[in-house]
């Protein structure tokens, strides 16, 4: 029984990874839609721009996370199942509740790993995603200047800029900057090294050691004027704020306790304290998906046509229950009543499926001990 339960584990495992990889590798294109502006527009190489999208991977892999186990374990049991394989092993004497182990404890296993990632991988990752999306912003010395190639600042290149190199120490090296900015009078600077600094009216570039030639367009006249320091305005908007934490960055007794944090509004005080359930009753999700899958196959009879009816009963309660923790989840934050619903939606599946399975059992042995009886 314990190879059994270890085969049928080790075939839902591999279904949840290939089904889950798939539909995170899909939503994982579509968010990074909406990120391709910022490497033309800030300048963002490919490595950054992959690490800011993958940064938004943790907060989806918790929502379909139990999708993925749930058609995994649909798959892996309709498939014993028109195989006869659960046919025989139920004619050995194998009760439905021992065939549904190997669901229950694969549920339960991804239950605690989505607590962790709700209550650490999350937090993490948008703490993460917050300072990356900052240096974006306003760190353009290491993410918008490359080595060794020009870059326009201003959309209508009246304003480029050449650096060498980027020093360990913050500072950049060998620079020169085309300004065509006023239409009169074109210069072009070049210095040894130079810092990048943001200021309130918005970045600048302090250069040391180099040498300024101007040409007026109008007359015709040349200027070069050496300096030991000079600073350019590259014309773009202030340092922009860093985001403010987001509700998904607070710690799990922060949001429970936000009830009593007199420094947040009743709306906001709700809506904490609403995110802290959800980070009870969301990974519990992964093992109601498990059990619903396997309930229905496991207690229905082998048909030769099918069990088109049973997978559509599982299915259609599955979309159910995510459609009630969804329409819950926000009602909840405006009154606080819809959480009794919310835990509702998920303790009730569960109780149906313990007794659906525990009844099946009952019933088949007392067929297996009729049986024997008639035999006897």
């Amino acid at each position: 029984m314990k190879k059994l339960n270890l085969y049928i584990a080790k075939q839902i495992i591999i279904g949840f990874l290939l089904v889950s990889l798939s539909l995170m590798s899909i939503i994982w294109l579509s968010q990074s839609l909406r990120f391709l502006d910022m490497i033309s527009s800030d300048g963002i190489t490919i490595g950054v721009f992959i690490e800011m999208t993958s940064l938004l991977m943790p907060r989806i892999y918790t929502i379909l996370a139990p999708i993925s186990l749930f058609a995994a374990i649909l798959f892996v049991y309709n498939r014993m199942l028109a195989d006869q394989e659960l046919v025989v092993m139920k004619s050995a004497g194998i009760s439905p509740l021992q065939l549904a182990k190997p669901a229950f404890w694969s549920g339960f296993f991804l239950l605690f790993f989505n607590v962790w990632v709700m209550n650490v991988g999350i937090p993490k990752a948008e703490n993460t995603f917050n300072d990356l999306e900052w240096k974006v912003k306003n760190n353009i010395s290491h993410l918008m200047f490359r080595e060794g190639e020009f870059t326009n600042i201003q959309k209508q290149k009246q304003l480029t800029i050449f650096i060498a190199k980027h020093e360990d120490d913050g500072s950049v090296s060998g620079i020169m900057i085309n300004d065509e900015r006023n239409p009169i009078r074109h210069s072009t600077t070049t210095a040894e090294k130079g810092i990048i600094i943001q200021t309130a009216t918005g970045p600048r570039i302090v250069l040391i050691n180099g040498t300024r030639q101007e040409i007026n367009r109008k007359n015709g006249q040349f200027s070069s004027v050496s300096f030991e320091r000079y600073s350019v305005d590259f014309g773009l908007k202030g340092t922009r704020a860093r985001r403010k934490d987001s509700v998904r960055v607070r710690s799990f007794h922060d949001l429970i306790d936000s009830l009593n944090d007199a420094s947040l509004s009743k709306a906001e005080q709700r809506k904490w304290f609403v995110e802290g359930n959800k980070r009870i009753t969301t990974p519990l999700l992964a093992l109601v998906y498990s059990l619903i899958a396997c309930t229905g196959l496991l207690i229905s009879n082998f048909n030769r046509r099918g069990q088109s009816k049973t997978l559509f009963i599982s299915l259609g309660s599955v979309v159910l229950i995510q459609a009630i923790d969804l329409i819950t989840g926000n009602l909840a934050a405006k009154n606080l009543y819809w959480l009794s619903i919310m835990y509702a939606n998920i303790i009730l599946p569960l109780t149906i499926c313990f007794i659906l399975l525990k009844k099946t059992t009952i019933l088949q042995s007392f067929k297996k001990h009729k049986k024997e009886r008639v035999y006897a």
